[in-house]
């Protein structure tokens, strides 16, 4: 049986406001050669500067079912230069988001429209982030605050306080020294990881983009075990067959640890945030599928789900073919081997000290504002724990000291 932990705990981050902190970055910025960052007034040529990270929001005061693509989020098609990933919900909170324009036509005429969605540029903070999954997707407060953080720790630039939702970007200032990178969401083996349902191993090339070809096969499945829906069954299916396919043809499949919990969270977030809120059936059509997966769209009249939801049935997507972490050995497809050392849903703990460990290899020595800002992400990471894991893990751990 799965506890209770890994019902809050995997979603990937399918998701992630307010306006855009980027329009006023500028298109070259020096990268810094030392882990320490002066304070904003040392900065110049307009980028972003040392920020004192805020604590993440609470929970929104109404939590129920309401409409989402609504008047204050239309849709627009990408600009050069926005930022989408590898999660469809987060892709699809930017590309409702809010852009300065369409803020200043709306708001003189109607200002009490909630403009909370991800800015359209896929640049965000992470106080920024969790708003928008909660008012975009209703999620649950702390599986929102425990999944933004991870990225944020993973791929965000902590001294700036921002996130891209896509790729590497100057968007986000000044990039720390290696091993660091603040890479954003697309960066393999952190965050995101092998064997996603419409999106390929980042062994083949291209780790963020829409695969036709896995989509044609999430297709074939909700129509072999759905009856033309993605559901619970469909989820299990689906995620065991991908997990065959990148053994037998990725020499460098991983599947342990953050990917060992995202990848099923993943199996179930269609089912949780991609139907629309009024049903009670949990299942997705396929037209609605393909609007979040390719186009990046709310389907029309979309309603939040009807309360605060993190990862609903992953147990039931789980029991249908366990899975044991690990990855092919030696470079070679076909060569499975279990990692016993690896977090899975018994040893939730082992997976907070993976993370923090991943934190500190990224982040060997950090000095000043860096150091400040590392303490307090992994402060506002860690009030998620308990409720998330199930467990306090033994109380929150200090890497880098305390302030």
């Amino acid at each position: 049986m799965i506890p209770k932990f890994f019902v809050l705990l995997t979603t990937l981050l399918f998701t992630f406001g307010t306006l855009s902190t980027s329009l006023a970055f500028p298109n070259n910025v020096d990268l810094p050669k030392r882990q320490e960052v002066d304070d904003a007034s040392t900065h110049t040529g307009g980028a972003p500067g040392a920020v004192d990270p805020p604590p993440p929001p609470g929970p929104p005061n109404f939590t129920g079912t309401k409409l989402v693509n609504d008047r204050a989020h239309p849709w627009r098609p990408l600009r050069d230069g926005d930022e989408r990933g590898p999660c469809p919900g987060m892709n699809t909170l930017a590309s409702h988001g809010v852009s300065i324009a369409h803020y200043l036509s709306v708001i003189i005429t109607e200002p009490s429209l909630n403009f909370q969605y991800i800015s359209r540029d896929g640049v965000a903070t992470p106080a920024q982030i969790v708003t928008s999954v909660q008012e975009g997707f209703n999620m649950e407060n702390k599986f929102a605050i425990f999944v933004t953080y991870l990225a944020h720790l993973f791929n965000g630039n902590l001294v700036t306080d921002l996130l891209s939702i896509g790729g590497q970007t100057r968007k986000t200032g000044p990039s720390p020294p290696p091993p660091a990178h603040a890479g954003g969401f697309n960066v393999h083996g952190t965050f995101e990881g092998d064997a996603g349902m419409t999106r390929a191993d980042a062994f083949f090339g291209d780790n963020h983009s829409f695969n036709q070809t896995l989509f044609d096969k999430f297709v074939d499945f909700s129509n072999r075990y759905g009856d033309g829906f993605y559901n619970l069954t469909v989820a299990g299916e689906l995620r065991f067959q991908r997990l065959q396919d990148s053994i037998a043809t990725n020499p460098q499949f991983s599947f342990k640890n953050v990917r060992f919990f995202t990848a099923y969270g993943e199996s179930a977030f269609p089912i949780n945030f991609f139907v629309d809120g009024r049903r009670t059936d949990k299942k997705l059509d396929m037209a609605s599928a393909l609007s979040f997966f390719k186009d990046m769209r709310y389907p029309p009249d979309f309603f939040r789900p009807p309360t605060p939801t993190s990862n609903q049935g992953i147990a039931e997507i789980f029991a249908m073919h366990p899975f044991q972490p690990g990855g092919n050995a030696d470079g070679k497809v076909n060569n499975f081997v279990v990692d016993p050392t690896s977090a899975d849903f018994t040893k939730p703990c082992v997976l907070y000290d993976d993370i923090l460990n991943t934190v500190k290899t990224l982040y060997p020595n950090p000095t000043g504002v860096l150091r400040r800002n590392l303490i307090k992400n992994l402060r506002y990471f860690y009030t998620s724990i308990p409720t998330v894991f199930g467990s306090d893990c033994g109380g929150e751990q200090f890497p880098y000291g305390r302030e």
